[in-house]
């Protein structure tokens, strides 16, 4: 069984950095794509980032409203996804959720939540 564990979330103040982690079991982060979402009560979830590897390159696609300020990448030997978050404001505060997909394809259509067919539980980060 796959399973994404997510960590990391927590309380921060604005301007600051928080570093969510998600480890994978039952799946190779390596070879296909991954991504973060996060979403807010009331509204719907939406794609921060995510990032495929094909051989030894990596290609990341962003939010435009996280662009320059996020960071998504993954250590393949911990089989883990990261998202470094800085200057953080309060409208980053939400739930944010792991993804995966099933191939390194899924992310040439990335903000579209039904190519990832497996999710985390979620970690709450909240900017105030």
């Amino acid at each position: 069984d796959v399973q994404l564990v997510e960590s990391g979330g927590g309380s921060v103040q604005p301007g600051g950095s928080v570093k969510l982690a998600c480890v994978a079991s039952g799946y190779t982060v390596r070879s296909h794509c991954m991504g973060w979402f996060r979403q807010v009560p009331g509204k719907e979830r939406e794609g921060v980032a995510a990032i495929s590897t094909l051989s030894t390159r990596d290609t990341t696609y962003y939010a435009d409203s996280v662009k320059g300020r996020f960071t998504v990448s993954q250590d393949d030997a911990l089989n883990t996804l990261y998202l470094q978050m800085s200057s953080m404001q309060p409208e980053d505060t939400a739930m944010y959720y792991c993804a995966a997909a099933r191939d390194y394809s899924s992310c040439a259509s990335w903000r579209d939540q039904r190519r990832f067919h497996y999710w985390g539980q979620g970690t709450q980060v909240t900017v105030s």
